[in-house]
């Protein structure tokens, strides 16, 4: 049973607020976001005016990003901070709230008398690595009192606008990166030029346009490159991108025996050197034709390779931040656990996560990751159970060219990716024995050799690995090696079994409740009581991953907005909510929609009695149900419950 204290938000609350915010912010992203989030934000905690900003270190200015006062959007609007109540937010970087009398408290700065200030509060918009991006702040022309409910959804809306303005943040340096790749491709001196299966060109570099002699850059496009080649090159071209696409997946590229023989937009023909290549994206096959000599290749593709690793890193990133399945939890098994993480992520320690399958651990590894010094770098996963172990080697250390058959090219490994940050190695007990000391080499001397090579490779990274096996006992058994064990079990988090985090399975199904429902657009009631016992009677065996499936069932199979939880848990209902005895005995009946509402109305009216018919307070029927007393009262009505019972 759950007790929330006086005046501090329920889940409720915080469901309405992130509702709010995702209804008035879904449909857009940047300036039409932030519009949306301050106009939202000052109607929700009913104040006059709301603004977020960003800041300028160099002129120690605010400019606002989106102001909203006296129901309009102000624009164009910046000042200098000095003296204002923006100034202690930044300074603090932490909530700064004045009640009642900013204009007395803060009499140097301007715009507070024009706007009749007389309350704010503010917060600051922060990188991960602690850089001032901004700052969120509502001002109202009457006082405002500290109240716990307004202070929690403020900082909702606080996070959500950090979350915005760090996505723009990575946005931008992936559009830096794209820039730069595409200022590599034209500085190249030879062509490089992109077609699609039907010999469409897609993209053409300068030196392409140039070698075909087009006057307009812009022609070159959206004709066919067969156009520029001469008949029995042209047949020849469509011969090798046919056999190209039969090719396995990691072998589609080519060397041109013999080259082209190509024409230029003058008739000019001229022999050319080439190499193919083949891809996929989006269900589409598209190809890419290089026209120069052997040195450039090497050094452009050398080149190309590393700016599109980092691209695709920073795409990553961008998903990582939009992400909303955090960490939820408040039980005593969770917070020993995201104490853990709090300590040990400031440190470089290496770390080991245990737990059965489907609890977490990758959580808790992006948790340590972006609240260490390394948060700015890459953090590379790797599953180890899930990587042939013929490949495993060079998908760990890459490989030189010729290294093996099919390694046609030099390759990076995934602790080279990960270089400055941090490698999170799951099923770490699926490691081969073989590879087992050349790990123990890198966590020992931070060096490896890449397959075919005798030079070593040396590298800073941080090691966080994860397993539901006992590795304590597997080197009992001589299938792991103790040495490497007792390296990785440096710093050891064990992340609890939902069975032990009975508190916690109630948050995670409402949790889950409300994501599905926003997916599928059905509206959904709260879990009554005997979906409640159900959900903290369960065993779990398949932990949040088996909840989040469950809860999805349920809620796509939902009718007249009751979860259909009855018949998605495999297991017995509670006995404490067996009918009145009749067939208590069979522990797998199933109960009907019907018998299930008076299973609830024979709880509620029961927990009425226990409570003398009180439904709200600290005393009340809700909270010995464990529910808000809106739902319970809401429950009455569909139940036709009569008070007093």
């Amino acid at each position: 049973m759950t007790h929330h204290k006086k005046n501090h938000p329920s889940l409720a609350d915080e469901f309405s607020a992130l509702k709010s915010i995702l209804e008035g912010t879904v449909s857009h992203t940047g300036e039409m976001f932030f519009r949306a989030l301050v106009k939202t934000l000052a109607k929700t905690l009913n104040t006059k005016g709301a603004w977020i900003t960003e800041f300028d270190p160099d002129l120690n200015r605010l400019k606002a990003i989106s102001f909203w006062m006296d129901d309009h959007f102000v624009e164009e609007y910046e000042y200098d901070i000095s003296g204002t109540p923006c100034e202690q937010v930044l300074e603090r970087r932490g909530l700064f709230h004045v009640p009642d009398n900013v204009i007395g408290l803060f009499p140097d700065d301007p715009d507070l008398e024009p706007f009749e200030a007389v309350s704010y509060l503010g917060a600051p918009i922060l990188d991960p690595d602690g850089t001032l991006l901004g700052h969120l702040a509502v001002q109202d022309t009457r006082p405002m009192p500290e109240q716990a409910k307004n202070m929690a959804l403020f900082r909702i809306f606080a996070d959500r606008a950090s979350s915005e303005m760090r996505r723009i943040k990575t946005e931008h340096q992936l559009r830096e990166r794209e820039n730069q790749l595409s200022r590599l491709v034209d500085s190249v001196m030879d062509a490089i030029i992109e077609i699609d299966s039907n010999l469409t060109i897609i993209q053409a570099n300068r030196a392409a346009v140039k070698l075909f002699e087009e006057g307009d850059p812009d022609k070159i496009y959206a004709q066919s490159f067969e156009r520029f080649l001469v008949p029995n090159s042209a047949v020849k071209l469509k011969n090798l991108l046919s056999g190209l696409q039969n090719r396995e997946k990691g072998n589609r590229f080519l060397w041109v025996p013999g080259g082209f023989k190509a024409v230029n937009s003058q008739g000019k023909e001229f022999q050319s050197e080439a190499t193919l290549s083949c891809y996929e994206n989006n269900r589409k096959t598209y190809f890419n034709l290089v026209l120069r000599n052997v040195s450039d290749r090497i050094e452009a593709e050398k080149r190309i390779d590393i700016l599109k690793a980092e691209k695709e890193i920073l795409k990553q990133e961008i998903r990582d931040i939009q992400r909303f399945d955090e960490i939820i939890g408040a039980s005593r098994a969770v917070k020993r656990v995201l104490d853990d993480v709090q300590r040990v992520a400031e440190t470089d320690a290496t770390v080991l996560i245990t737990g059965e399958t489907g609890t977490g651990k990758e959580l808790i590894a992006r948790a340590i990751h972006k609240n260490s010094r390394r948060s700015t770098g890459p953090l590379i996963k790797v599953n180890c159970a899930a990587i042939p172990e013929s490949l495993i080697e060079s998908e760990f250390f890459g490989h030189e060219k010729g290294a093996f058959t099919g390694a046609t090219d030099k390759r990076k490994g995934r602790f080279k990716m990960a270089d400055g940050g941090t490698i999170f190695l799951d099923e770490i007990g699926e490691l081969p024995s073989g590879l087992q000391p050349k790990l123990l080499r890198v966590l020992q001397e931070g060096e490896f050799e890449p397959v075919g090579s005798s030079n070593p490779v040396q590298v800073n990274v941080r090691v966080v690995a994860a397993t539901n096996r006992d590795l304590a006992e597997m080197v009992k058994e001589g299938t792991f090696r103790e040495d490497l064990f007792y390296r990785l079990h440096v710093f050891p988090i064990a992340v609890p079994p939902l069975r032990k985090r009975n508190d916690d399975v109630i948050l995670l199904a409402e949790f889950f409740i409300n994501k599905f429902s926003q997916q599928t657009g059905r509206r959904v009631n709260a879990p009554s009581p005997s979906d409640i016992h159900q959900l903290k009677n369960y065993p779990w065996p398949g932990n949040i991953r088996e909840l989040q499936n469950v809860i999805e069932r349920a809620v796509i199979t939902s009718s007249d907005g009751d979860l259909n939880l009855a018949h998605m848990i495999r297991g017995p209902l509670p006995a404490e909510y067996s009918d009145t005895g009749q067939n208590s005995g069979n522990l797998d009946r199933v109960y009907t929609a019907d018998e299930m509402k008076e299973l609830e109305r024979t709880n509620l009216i029961r927990a009425l009695r226990h409570t003398g018919g009180k439904v709200s307070g600290k005393n009340g029927a809700a909270a010995l149900i464990g529910i808000p007393p809106t739902t319970f009262a809401s429950r009455m009505k569909a139940l036709d419950i009569q008070v007093p019972v």
